[in-house]
């Protein structure tokens, strides 16, 4: 029979919250980004570019809470505004 400790079921019990926690805000951010893919694909420059704002603060924001790598938020961001810029050019 293994030696359970108080503080072995308290961090199981953090885990689950934290789980659910990160999970639903990675969850958030991947909603962000994907409403500024779907303005792209419809070929909506001003909404994308709106969302992209929104998408930026989110990824931001998950770098903070340390659910995605700093490199990860700057990568897809720069993916993202690259997207968003080669449609406003090719529209003007």
């Amino acid at each position: 029979m293994p030696v359970i400790h108080k503080s072995t079921i308290k961090r199981a019990r953090q885990s689950v919250t934290r789980h659910l926690r990160n999970k639903a805000a990675l969850s958030s951010m991947r909603n962000v980004v994907k409403k500024v893919m779907g303005a792209v694909e419809e070929k909506n420059a001003d909404e994308a570019k709106a969302l992209l704002r929104d998408a930026t603060a989110s990824l931001h924001k998950a770098v903070t809470k340390g659910l995605i790598k700093p490199n990860t938020a700057s990568r897809r961001i720069s993916r993202l505004s690259a997207k968003v810029n080669a449609l406003s050019a090719a529209r003007t």
